[in-house]
């Protein structure tokens, strides 16, 4: 009989598709995917360091799993990614109910320590590599929509931004071969997928073929940047629409830009995270740039691409941020005039350039109440963006039933906003998940529009 695993997924989109990856390992070794932890004979919890909220809320789970072993001494438990890597032998010696501890580099390594479990061992790899990218995996794709998928371009990072845990759990930078990347979303396409999303910790820095100081490691082979790959993939998948996240403002180039705007299939859409709105500010961050440049990045997408929407992540009450500072990023957020935005409150994470350099100095009152101001103000900015919208026609990717009715389908436009529309067009032919369609905008919230269907543009029956 076939063992089956459950796989919780917290975090980021990275930690999705590492554990589409990690199932794809274990398919191989017998595993099957389930759909809750109560049927499953192993649960792996795939963690984020990001934020404390993220651990904790880990833990608590990792507690709950002491009623399930109760009732099934059989169960085994793991923790994998970046919580797993930091926080290594203590989840073992602390938490009885954990059986296997791996990181984010070491999934190739399951089945081996799965066997020295249950020959009674508890068993530990968090060793980071420079090397791994899982490029040959094929995943497996968990609670999919059969609409949308992610793919994974490069790991780890080489940026040290003062708050950020990352290089510390995923390592350094390594990036996939490109014809590899290129074979998992012709893939997707050939399965009935429309959309992917290229993933990397700052896929800007992409390279492969070429080291960090300029020398091509093989002669015989092309050296690929990040620009090529959006190309490269846009051009031979051209039924499928291309997103791709994270951007750095200080690795973003021209170069990008031009192809986004030369591929219709490429997704008019951009997430690039600010941080701060103050020049000393993200000195002290580590980020790489200043204001001045970020606005200067912001003002080329826009040269380029026009109609390109805008989103960013906001860290509120970073170590020794005065309120000018603080109302330099209110003000920043008024001059780009973000689609959306992820806003938080800074927590000191453990290892950081922060943690060692600066002071958690702003009280927490102060971080809420400023907080508090970053979100009221995007949410302005967000309602006026998707007002702006209200009037014009868009073609939408069908993506499911709306989560806020049954009598509604949702998808997303070029520009990564939700669009809910009437379950059928208006002469009556239902629409399906993964049918484009042309819809006029009728109205808006600051998080989603509305819109009546005018045509089906394009339907692929999903292969038997």
């Amino acid at each position: 009989m076939s063992k089956k695993v459950y796989i919780e997924s917290y975090g980021c989109q990275m930690n999705v598709n590492d554990s589409e990856v990690v199932a794809g390992i274990l398919a191989k070794d017998g595993y099957v995917a389930v759909q809750s932890a109560e049927e499953a004979d192993l649960v792996l919890l795939n963690t984020c360091s990001v934020r404390e909220k993220a651990e904790y809320t880990v833990m608590q789970r990792i507690n709950e799993m002491n009623r399930l072993k109760a009732g099934n001494k059989e169960l085994k438990v793991g923790v994998l990614g970046c919580m797993a890597e930091r926080m290594k032998e203590n989840l073992l010696v602390e938490k009885k109910v954990v059986d296997l501890v791996v990181g984010p580099d070491a999934y190739r390594s399951l089945p081996k320590l799965l066997d020295e479990v249950g020959s009674g061992q508890r068993a530990v790899n968090v060793l980071l590599s420079r090397e791994e990218t899982y490029g040959e995996i094929v995943p497996v794709r968990l609670n999919s929509n059969g609409v949308t998928a992610f793919v994974t371009i490069m790991r780890g990072c080489d940026n040290m931004c003062a708050f950020c845990v990352v290089p510390f759990t995923r390592g350094r930078e390594r990036s996939r071969d490109p014809q590899t990347i290129l074979g998992e979303c012709r893939d997707l396409a050939d399965k009935g997928y429309k959309e992917v999303t290229l993933l990397g910790q700052n896929v800007d820095s992409y390279r492969w073929n070429i080291d960090a100081r300029g020398t091509v490691k093989d002669p015989s082979l092309p050296v690929t940047d990040f620009a090529d790959l959006l190309e490269l993939v846009a051009m031979n998948c051209p039924g499928l629409r291309i997103r791709y996240s994270t951007s750095h403002p200080k690795d973003m180039t021209d170069k990008v830009l031009a192809v986004m705007a030369r591929h219709d299939n490429i997704c008019k859409y951009i997430h690039l995270p600010v941080q701060s709105g103050s020049s000393a500010v993200l000195q002290r961050m580590n980020r790489g740039y200043d204001r001045a440049w970020y606005l200067e990045r912001v003002a080329s997408i826009r040269r380029h691409m026009p109609e390109c929407a805008l989103s960013t992540d906001i860290i509120s009450g970073f170590c020794g941020e005065t309120e000018e500072e603080h109302q330099e990023t209110l003000s920043l957020l008024a001059e780009v005039g973000y689609d959306m935005a992820f806003m938080f409150k800074y927590s000191e994470r453990p290892k950081t350039l922060a943690a060692r350099r600066h002071e958690d100095d702003v009280p927490e009152e102060v971080k809420s109440r400023r907080l508090t101001e970053i979100i009221e103000a995007q949410r302005n900015s967000s309602a006026k963006r998707l007002a702006g919208y209200v009037g014009q026609e868009h073609k939408v990717l069908v993506e499911g039933v709306s989560k806020r009715s049954t009598e509604f389908m949702q998808g997303r436009n070029t520009q990564n906003a939700v669009v809910i529309v009437p379950k059928a067009l208006a002469d009556g032919t239902a629409l399906k998940p993964g049918d484009f369609i042309r819809v006029r905008i009728t109205s808006s919230t600051p998080g989603s529009l509305q819109g009546e269907p005018l045509a089906l543009l394009h339907r692929i029956q999903h292969p038997a």
